[in-house]
């Protein structure tokens, strides 16, 4: 199966055809990713200073993110806060039009999350096994538990030099639970409220969040996993735009720098098919509620 379903709209604010919209929605349930290839981010022309290398360096952080309220994080002293946190307010507003217009089930219940700005150059760039994104995984939030709600994410390709974003697509998800669920240890319910309580986490993680975060860290400490598992590459270039259900979809960023990427929260029970769901899956599997 192909993993990436192409949708040519060309306006953020475009309602897309009844086809498309059903093409899309069944490609991010069905554990796809809809690829919007004529749809690049606008930059405004003071916004420019921030590729350009006018401003940051290659010890700036790998992603810095935003959140309305609480702003623009993890700049340090290379980035100018206010300039980022226009970009990606406006980068936002932008995503949340789209996905309007092209889910339009979605867009009453979608939940706004977390966006991030990524300057630096994947490739080369040293980390943790746990936080090295070039190795396969699906997106789980240590910190911030989504009890059970999907991680809808909206990416765009900003690179003004023509670099494009590497990314790799593995299995699907309920083989990636198939494989790593039955050495994945058993949540703790005592630890989970701790964790709240010193504030590690910002709510309580569910057996649900346990799990997600299980698979995420076996993946990527799996590197007979990471060499054997089918996988394809794909080049996402400057200019383009794509969304991802990233809790469901095996995916790993290989090379790319600046992008920008917005999160959305759903629902489970806002989806044309729940059964779909990461939750459903583990419950399907381990035979019992998770959130």
């Amino acid at each position: 199966m192909n993993k990436l379903v192409d949708i040519p709209l060309r306006q953020w604010d475009a309602n897309g055809s009844a086809t498309q919209q059903a093409a899309a929605l069944q490609a991010l349930e069905n554990g796809r990713v809809v690829l919007l290839p004529c749809l690049g981010f606008p930059l405004q022309q003071e916004e420019h200073a921030l590729l350009n290398g006018a401003v940051g360096n290659a010890n700036s952080a790998k992603n810095i993110s935003w959140e309305p309220a609480r702003g623009v994080r993890g700049h340090g002293d290379a980035y100018d806060a206010a300039l980022l946190a226009a970009l990606m307010r406006r980068y936002a507003e932008h995503t949340r039009r789209l996905l309007a217009g092209l889910l339009p089930g979605y867009a009453p219940h979608l939940q706004q999350g977390k966006g991030s700005f990524r300057p630096v150059e994947i490739a080369g760039r040293v980390s943790s096994w746990r936080k090295d994104d070039t190795r396969l995984h699906v997106d789980s939030f240590p910190s911030s538990p989504t009890q059970g709600r999907r991680i809808l994410r909206v990416f765009s390709n900003i690179h003004p030099r023509g670099a494009p974003r590497v990314w790799k697509l593995g299995a699907p998800f309920e083989q990636v639970a198939q494989r790593f669920l039955p050495v994945a240890q058993r949540p703790q319910p005592v630890l989970a409220a701790l964790l709240e309580w010193l504030h590690v986490t910002k709510s309580r993680r569910t057996a649900y969040d346990h799990y997600m975060l299980q698979l995420h860290d076996a993946m990527k400490a799996d590197l007979d996993y990471q060499a054997q598992v089918e996988q394809h590459t794909h080049a996402f270039a400057p200019g383009q735009t794509w969304i991802v259900f990233s809790d469901a979809v095996s995916h790993a960023a290989l090379r790319g720098q600046h992008a920008l990427e917005q999160t959305w929260l759903l629902p489970v029970r806002a989806m044309a098919a729940p059964h779909k769901s990461p939750l459903a899956i583990l419950e399907r599997q381990l035979q019992r509620p998770l959130a």
